[in-house]
């Protein structure tokens, strides 16, 4: 009997010391803002300390693949999760919010959704994006000039060529802390127009308030579907809370769309 309670109490204990252990969450850095509340309102509710790590979706994902240990991965794309899930990390991936690509300007350039390709293509007018492969907002960036192509013939190696990837690489150059990249790249004068998740943009506007933002037109339009992925079950209930109307409501607050 003594030896059964023994047993129970210590299981208890190691119980008690595995929920002391903060989760590891790594998550896109577009969900920098949002997912700080989340996490914050998780905590309070749970007790359960996070330590949220924010960077560019396939940098985060190469960093798991190498072993770094995350029990939570929220990226900007569908694909990164999947990838680590064939690799046999977690069981499922879950959508969980859905974004869109959006230009930002800068305040002198005469601007509408309609002519915005038109502006683009023009020789003196510096367009940005963040980097392909390393940052799902560059691929996202880049299929938006693949169906420039269906509009205007040979716009797609154009804009291609001269997109100056300013953002989301391994070697990128990091704003001052505290600074929204977006706004920093635009206030620093590095582009005239930079494609990004337009939640970025809105959070960009916040420190730079002249700057342009406007929606892709239809023909050029692209969405943005996020992944959610539990790599250890420890973190299952963070990611409940995420898929949680509660979650889901503080995503909205920062100009996220529910999953399709």
């Amino acid at each position: 009997m003594k030896k059964s309670i023994l047993l129970i109490s210590i299981l208890a204990s190691i119980g008690s010391a595995m929920a002391a252990e903060p989760l590891e969450l790594r998550a896109a850095g577009s969900l920098k803002a949002a997912m700080g509340d989340i996490v914050q309102a998780f905590e309070k509710d749970t007790g359960q300390a996070v330590v949220a790590q924010f960077g560019p979706s396939g940098l985060l994902r190469e960093r798991i693949e190498s072993g770094e240990s995350v029990d939570l991965f929220a990226s900007a794309n569908m694909k990164h999760p999947q990838t680590l899930q064939a690799k046999g990390m977690g069981d499922k991936v879950q959508a969980f919010a859905r974004n869109q690509l959006c230009a930002l300007a800068q305040p002198e350039i005469a601007l509408t959704p309609a002519t915005l390709l038109e502006r683009m293509l023009s020789a003196d007018v510096r367009v940005g994006t963040s980097t392909p492969k390393a940052d799902p907002s560059g691929d996202y960036a880049f299929r938006a000039f693949e169906l420039a192509e269906t509009v205007t013939p040979g716009a797609e190696t154009r804009l291609k060529t001269k997109a100056l990837q300013l953002t989301g690489g391994p070697n990128s150059a990091k704003p001052p802390k505290g600074v929204n990249p977006y706004a920093h790249v635009m206030k620093t004068r590095q582009a005239d127009i930079f494609l990004t998740y337009c939640t970025n943009g809105r959070l960009a506007r916040k420190e730079y308030a002249e700057l342009q933002l406007l929606h892709l037109p239809e023909n050029l339009a692209v969405g943005a579907d996020y992944g959610l992925l539990v790599i250890d079950e420890r973190a299952r209930p963070l990611a409940d809370y995420i898929l949680s109307p509660a979650g889901q409501a503080i995503l909205g607050d920062y100009g996220f769309a529910a999953p399709r």
